[in-house]
């Protein structure tokens, strides 16, 4: 299979570009000029972000693509081999591969012949997902659907022969399950963008003739409500013509009222533009941010995409899913979890057994989730780790640490003569007092079938506390 670059000199790729270049660029300044938004930061950012997005909390992440062959490392695989250089993915190459084997022959390999979007879906909903974002194109530039501007380096020209973005979204939205797409704004070793990169981003080659007819496609084709953007961090946002696509996004496209984005559009945009903030990955503030935020992490903590070495110790326990998950709410943020099929569309057993019980649990403890906010208190240590929301009146609390007494103490929440308690999963309400020197609230647990002991992490709903 021959690449773009050979296909192509560089000089004249970029000859061919300019004048599409300068029609897209026209034709988004054109459409937000007379629009509400205007292309600039401070128009954009007073946005109101899309209600769903804020009710989902929990979403489910998907690293799939050309880097799910070698299947080791991470999917930064290209990268780590040829460009960086690491002397490790310099021998798993000879130990495994024959001389001259090049990033572009593991593309056939990518068949996804076992990918049933429809099973997949199914998972999802059973996960308790809100959410789902594909990975539409990685930083490698092999895209996941059939894009008029990735020759013979997308999922309908090689490998899987389809159109792996629709095929999915058709599936997702018959479960009632939000669609979003991940989509890297760089490419490492594509030629246009190697040559802005040389120009020190002078230039706009690659952004004109990749980026932004790439993005345009992804949107007009397959109507997604969320852009999860990335691969900004070398380049400034005026360099990806970020303000003038969002405008666009927001004023004229076919998805304007229900968009989300995130806040990676150039070098300096993270934690501080966007839809919403991601910042970095696996950020975690310590108090509630002033803006809308999301927390992105891996059930492997060793890679995004899928390895086929992984030890138990590598994936994320139960608890630490649940706990994370309820500390993110407390906080105000979003939970993205992601996890990497195989190159054949296969999520492993282990995989889908963490999916489905973040799903139980959910199925149980979701009231407190969805659709929350945090409370005046997110958090308190006294016998137990607290977390708490609110919602409707409501204030829930979930506590990790079953007291030995069986009796759990709360001094934030005050009580009153009104005051009920009830544990989510348990119709009858449960007996609680005030402690007579502090005036702490005690609550008398009840005893739990072993499904519910199972959980690890409880909720109470707490009725008439100030």
């Amino acid at each position: 299979m021959k690449s773009l670059g050979e296909e192509t000199t560089v000089a004249s790729m970029a000859a061919m570009v300019t004048s599409a270049a300068q029609r897209l660029l026209l034709i988004l300044l054109a459409a937000s000029a007379s629009a509400r938004y205007t292309p600039d930061w401070e128009s954009l950012d007073s946005r109101p972000l899309p209600s769903w997005f804020d009710e989902a909390k929990f979403g489910i992440f998907l690293h799939w693509g050309v880097y799910s062959v070698p299947a080791w490392g991470s999917e930064w695989f290209w990268w780590n081999w040829q460009g960086a250089h690491l002397p490790n993915y310099e021998i798993f190459m000879h130990s495994y591969y024959p001389p001259g084997f090049s990033y572009a022959d593991f593309a056939p390999q990518f068949r996804a012949k076992f990918f049933d979007p429809k099973l997949w879906a199914k998972l999802f909903k059973a996960a308790g997902a809100r959410y789902v974002v594909l990975t539409s194109k990685h930083h490698e530039g092999f895209t996941n659907w059939p894009s008029p501007t990735s020759w013979n380096w997308n999922s309908m020209d090689v490998g899987p022969h389809r159109d792996l973005v629709g095929e999915l979204g058709h599936f997702l939205r018959e479960e009632n399950i939000h669609y979003g797409l991940y989509h890297s704004l760089l490419e490492w070793f594509n030629p246009l963008y190697v040559l802005d990169k040389d120009n020190n981003f002078t230039t706009q080659n690659f952004v004109m003739a990749k980026a932004l007819p790439e993005l345009v496609d992804l949107v007009n084709k397959y109507k997604p409500d969320l852009i999860w953007s990335d691969g900004e961090w070398e380049a400034p946002d005026t360099y990806w013509n970020s303000t003038e696509f969002l405008a666009w996004l927001y004023n004229d496209s076919p998805v304007k009222d229900k968009i989300v984005v995130n806040d990676r559009w150039g070098i300096d945009t993270g934690c501080k533009h966007g839809g919403y903030l991601n910042c970095k990955d696996k950020y975690k503030p310590k108090t509630v941010p002033e803006r809308k935020w999301e927390m992105c992490t891996t059930l492997d903590k060793m890679s995004w995409g899928y390895r086929e070495v992984m030890n138990n110790s590598d994936i994320l326990t139960y608890v630490e899913i649940i706990s994370d998950l309820v500390d993110v709410v407390s906080l105000g943020g979003n939970y993205l979890l992601n996890i990497g099929p195989t190159k054949d569309g296969v999520i492993i057993p282990i995989f889908q057994e963490r999916l489905l019980s973040v799903g139980r649990w959910l199925s149980i403890n979701g009231e407190g989730i969805y659709a929350s906010k945090p409370w005046r208190v997110q958090m308190e240590h006294t016998t137990s780790r607290l977390w708490f929301t609110t919602k409707q009146s409501a204030v829930y609390v979930f506590f990790a640490d079953w007291p030995m007494s069986g009796v759990l103490q709360l001094t934030s929440p005050v009580p009153t003569n009104m005051t009920t308690v009830m544990m989510l999963g348990i119709p009858e309400l449960l007996k609680w007092s005030e402690d007579s020197l502090d005036r702490s609230l005690l609550i008398y647990l009840p005893k739990l079938s072993p499904d519910l002991a199972d959980m690890k992490i409880w909720t109470l709903k707490l009725k008439g506390v100030e």
